[in-house]
């Protein structure tokens, strides 16, 4: 849906049009750009919270910077609605996130202002860094060079990495700190207290703005002024709050806390900004959800809350009045407080997802035993290897897209060492509007060539249960437990648990000629199409894997003893995954057959909902339909010409 723009707003068609307003007009372009985001949002959904509070920010940088030419690097893409409608997508922006519309992440392909794919977190200094040496390297001295990361993504290994490198180079770099307290929770660990301690000393802040009218001025007088202004600056900071030595002693240049709200100080800052070479840090205090209440007085509920009434704040649900099917992940927030209940070792982890998971819940029930890590894959996962080695029985819950970055401890720390790590992979698979950066595609074929490791998928909310009761037994070893966003099938989900043979599938039911092997949620899929198919006089038989490693043999040579054409179905990719896996059997097997593979084709897929993206990658359950009766037509046409 189309929305009006405000009269300022409307004529600001990419930046170079921000900048023949005038400093006093920037205020009524933050309050029409910010509107404009709670119009289309409101109607069509997506991120909220996180761009409303850097409207102010956006503004400021594309009317000091001369964007595109000047490299503006947004960590993490949640930020960046203000920016997509400064730069030429105003009219397409009721589009975002929807399936063939723009990106709800910044991507290089759909704009030459959007300098770098921002979906992950904490990439955007090295990536600004990486371009900057470039530039200096090019003898392109006038160019700049801003990452706009926030607190919650400075907490992330990549961030200090990249601060590590930048402050040995001379190049022209600004780091942006958008400090708000949130990253979708509220942010946790020493480096909160920290940025806390900055922003509260009320003997710093009182003298900020002194050292502010110190630096802008005399700075700008050649070498030796800038030295006698550092030394002056370094020796204010340190005397009145030696904490701010943090990033000072990585050789950025430290200023601030600023307000990130007001526009016109903003403008200020960056102009001052562009005249002091080498790297420094400008942190900016915000509010995420500025200028809409309700987003301001519940962040997180707010970070993404779909469509809701703009007036009354009323977020909008469905209609429908029968009990619904709960979410795989509150299946998991609540089964493992079921489980830490009757097992004292059992703790949980989660980097910085505790209400995506649903490990809010155990955190909640058992503060002591559940651990929100901040935005830190490696340091979760090598965390709970710790805890193992310990006789605890940890459950990771990772997003199946961030464990990607975790992959080396994965390997090295837990499956190596044998430990009894607890992997629950969520969103695995084709994870909807958030495009490739999120879709959870590769875990299955990531996890499966790695030794000494269960990998498994539950069909259902009961399965889920009971993967999870299996996977907390003594010496189980690693143990993947992969499921994908979103509801599953069960509302009389709550059913004793039971252990689960490792390695064991089970048939759903019988058939003739062609057998169906499904992994995961999407075998629903096929039952649905085998209930079509049977009405039509077409019976395959379905088995329900549950394992891609081990693999259930016994099943396999049951299948290909009976069956000569045999479909995979999989919420994966199709290089390596499960599919691959069967190909793999029949080839060591010696046995013939004629296999089709449905699953993500080998091509990174783009942003939709989920029940679109199956239809696109061919493996819905009309996919699976029409495989069929191609494989059944084959086998009848042959027997015809008998």
């Amino acid at each position: 849906m189309q929305v009006e723009a405000g009269p300022l707003l409307e004529k600001i068609n990419y930046p170079a049009d921000l900048r023949k307003l005038k400093v006093e007009d920037l205020e009524e372009v933050c309050k029409e750009l910010r509107q404009y985001i709670i119009d289309v949002v409101s109607v069509n959904g997506g991120h909220f919270g996180a761009s409303l509070g850097v409207v102010e920010l956006s503004v400021a940088l594309h009317y000091i910077f001369d964007t595109p030419y000047d490299q503006l690097v947004w960590d993490v893409g949640h930020q960046a609605y203000g920016h997509k409608i400064l730069t030429g997508r105003r009219d397409l922006f009721h589009t975002n996130r929807l399936y063939g519309g723009i990106s709800g992440f910044p991507k290089r392909t759909e704009s030459e202002y959007d300098t770098f794919g921002v979906g992950h977190s904490s990439t955007s200094i090295s990536a600004a860094l990486g371009m900057a040496v470039a530039s200096h390297y090019k003898n392109e001295k006038d160019r700049q060079h801003i990452a706009v990361i926030g607190d919650g993504s400075m907490t992330a290994g990549l961030a200090f990495e990249a601060l590590n490198h930048a402050g040995v180079e001379n190049s022209n770099l600004l780091v942006i700190l958008n400090d708000n307290c949130m990253a979708i929770d509220p942010n946790v660990g020493a480096l909160k207290e920290y940025l806390t301690d900055i922003t509260t000393s009320e003997s710093y802040n009182k003298l900020k703005k002194d050292v502010w009218k110190v630096l802008g001025p005399i700075s700008k007088f050649g070498p030796n002024a800038r030295e006698i202004v550092k030394k002056v600056e370094k020796s204010i900071k340190g005397s009145i709050l030696k904490q701010s030595n943090f990033f000072e002693a990585l050789k950025f240049r430290y200023f601030g806390p600023i307000d990130g709200h007001n526009v016109a100080h903003l403008a200020k800052v960056l102009e001052d900004l562009k005249h002091i070479p080498g790297p420094k840090l400008l942190h900016c205090i915000t509010v995420k959800g500025k200028g809409y209440a309700l987003a301001e007085q519940d962040q997180t509920k707010w970070h993404a809350p779909g469509l809701f009434d703009k007036i009354t704040g009323e977020i909008k649900k469905s209609a429908t009045v029968a009990p619904q099917p709960p979410k795989y992940q509150d299946v998991f927030g609540h089964t493992i407080v079921e489980l830490a209940e009757k097992n004292p070792k059992i703790m949980g982890i989660t980097p910085a997802m505790p209400s995506g998971s649903s490990l809010n819940i155990m955190m909640k029930a058992m503060p002591d035993r559940a651990f929100d890590v901040g935005i830190a894959e490696q340091h979760a996962v090598t965390f709970s290897a710790g805890l193992a080695t310990q006789g605890m029985i940890p459950f990771c819950n990772i997003y199946s897209s961030f464990m990607q970055r975790a992959y080396d401890q994965v390997i090295h720390d837990v499956a190596i060492q044998k430990l009894n790590v607890v992997m629950c992979l969520d969103r695995a698979g084709i994870a909807g509007a958030d495009g490739a950066t999120h879709h959870g595609a590769y875990d299955l074929a990531y996890m499966r060539c790695i030794p000494n490791i269960v990998v498994s998928a539950p069909m259902n909310e009961e399965e889920l249960r009971n993967l999870m009761f299996t996977a907390q037994q003594e010496n189980m070893g690693p143990f993947v437990i992969r499921y994908p966003r979103g509801n599953g099938v069960m509302t009389d989900w709550k059913r004793p648990m039971q252990a689960i043979e490792v390695g064991k599938g089970r048939k759903i039911c019988d058939g003739e000629e062609i057998a169906i092997l499904t992994i995961g949620h999407i075998g629903n899929y096929a039952v649905k199409a085998c209930s079509e198919l049977n009405a039509e006089g077409i019976s395959p038989a379905h088995y329900d894997m549950r394992f891609v490693k081990p693999l259930d043999e016994n099943l396999l040579h049951e299948v290909f003893n009976k069956y000569k054409k045999i479909v995979t179905v999989e919420d994966g990719c199709l290089v390596g995954g499960m599919g691959s896996a069967v190909l793999e059997f029949m080839s060591d097997h010696g046995y013939n057959a004629q296999v089709k593979r449905l699953g993500i084709p080998d091509r990174f897929i783009e942003h939709g909902e989920q029940p679109e993206l199956y239809n696109e990658c061919n493996y819905d359950a009309a996919a699976i339909i029409k495989t069929v009766k191609e494989l059944a037509g084959e086998h009848s046409a042959k027997l015809m010409a008998i």
